[in-house]
């Protein structure tokens, strides 16, 4: 069984050019992980390209072995670090997690 971690993230800033640079380094700091976290079978991030308006501001799409393997990534000190960064520039959140 493969698990689909999906996370969307709203950025807190109102200037969309700032927005629009975090949304970057936030995908890239979680793309970055690949290699890093063991638990990652597959990790996908990036930033919003169309309707900034009314779309979400970042996206993560990772595949675990198990749900075992998101707790274990949850705390990883690399992803720790990222999620550190992260919650430091977001206004809301939104996960699920489903079986592929």
């Amino acid at each position: 069984m493969t698990i689909r971690h999906v996370v969307t993230w709203k950025l807190a800033s109102e200037d969309a050019a700032e927005r629009a640079a975090q949304a970057a380094e936030v995908a890239r700091r979680l793309n970055a992980l690949d290699g890093v976290v063991p638990q990652l079978l597959t990790i996908s991030a990036g930033a919003n390209v169309a309707y900034p308006e009314a779309n979400w501001d970042v996206t993560l799409v990772a595949d675990f072995a198990s749900v075992e393997a998101i707790d274990e990534y949850q705390v990883h000190p690399a992803h720790a670090e990222v999620a550190t960064y992260i919650r430091s520039v977001v206004a809301s959140r939104v996960a699920v997690d489903f079986e592929v």
